[in-house]
This record gives structure tokens, sequence and C-alpha cells, in this order.
């Protein structure tokens, strides 16, 4: 009889372990899953901040070749004004034309280089909603990757505590991923800086 005894609860632990590692193992197996589709999003979204990266250098380069053009037609209106002193009437015809023709090209320039600094300032404005999104999802990986940690020593050690102390970094990395995801404006900022 005391055999019997002695054997059920030695029965009963293993039980209870083969039940806590499948728990372990049915989590880890969500979390990898979730884990791998915010991935994929959060891949995305950082090649979108990579185009708009460069799109911004684009249009700022854009904006400074404008600008010079704008300078070299500006200096022109003003040596064609200083030739035109003391010139015929027959003469300033045509120093006329060449003024308007170099004061449209100095008007042009400048219009332009307004659109291409507001063309910059949207990229930039992309690149940082991108950012705080991209955020999101670090957040996600990074706690999501404590919670698989803390669960491999759940099923080494057979401590149902630690695996309810898991579940911590599991609902907040959840929490940082379905943000990404549904774009939500959730952002620890403090929490993003200290680690940035």
């Amino acid at each position: 009889m005391s055999v019997v005894e002695s054997t059920e609860p030695a029965g009963a632990k293993d039980r209870a372990s083969a039940r806590l590692n499948m728990l372990v193992a049915i989590t880890v197996a969500i979390l990898a899953t979730f884990m791998g589709i915010c991935k994929v999003k959060d891949d995305n979204i950082v090649q979108s901040m990579q185009q708009a990266q460069a799109n911004k250098i684009d249009h700022w380069a854009f904006y400074q070749a404008r600008n010079i053009r704008e300078e070299i037609a500006k200096s022109s209106v003003v040596q064609i004004r200083l030739a035109m002193i003391g010139r015929r009437a027959e003469e300033r015809t045509a120093y006329e034309e060449a003024l308007r023709s170099y004061e449209s090209i100095a008007l042009e320039q400048a219009r332009k280089k307004d659109e291409l600094k507001q063309q910059a300032d949207q990229d930039q404005k992309d690149y940082d909603a991108a950012n705080f999104r991209d955020d999101q999802f670090d957040l996600s990986d990074a706690l999501i990757a404590i919670a698989i940690a803390l669960l491999a020593v759940t099923a080494l050690t057979h401590q149902r505590w630690l695996y309810f102390a898991a579940l911590i970094p599991t609902g907040a990395g959840v929490v940082m991923g379905l943000s990404g995801l549904l774009e939500w404006s959730f952002h620890p900022t403090g929490l993003i800086k200290l680690l940035s």
C-alpha cells in the first residue's frame, strides 16, 4: 500500500508538469506567430521609412539646385540692368527682353523651390509617422522576446509562478504589437527614449 501511495503524488506532479509544459508550448507558438505577423508589417514600415528618407534627401537636393538657379537668374537680372544703363532705346529692347526672361526664370525657380521645401517637409512627417509605428513594433519584439525567455525557464524549472510572471511582458508585447498593427496612438515615449 505504501508503494501505491508514494507513486500517486509523483504521477500527479508529472501530469501537472506536462500540463505546464503544454501551456508553455502553446503560449510560445502563439507568441512566435504573432511576432511573425508583426515582423512582416514592421519590415514594410521600415521600407517606407527608407523611401521617405530617400525622398526627403532628393527633394532637399533639388531644392538646393533650384536655389542656385534662382540666384543665378537674379544675378543675371542685376547684370542686365547695369548693362542697360546709358544704352540707346533700340539697344535697350534686347536687354529688356533678356531682363524679362531672367526675371521669369527667377520667379519660376522660387516657386518650384517652395514646392520642393513643402515636399521635403512632408517626407519628414511621413518618416516620423512611420518611425512612431516602428518603435511600437520594436518594443513589442523586445517584450515578447523577454516573455519567451521566461517561458523557456518555466519549461525547465516547472515553476508555475514563472509562467504567470511571463504573462506580464507577453501582455505588454501583444498590446504594443496591436498598437502598431492597428495604428493606435499608444507610444511609451519615455521608454523609447531610454532605449534609443
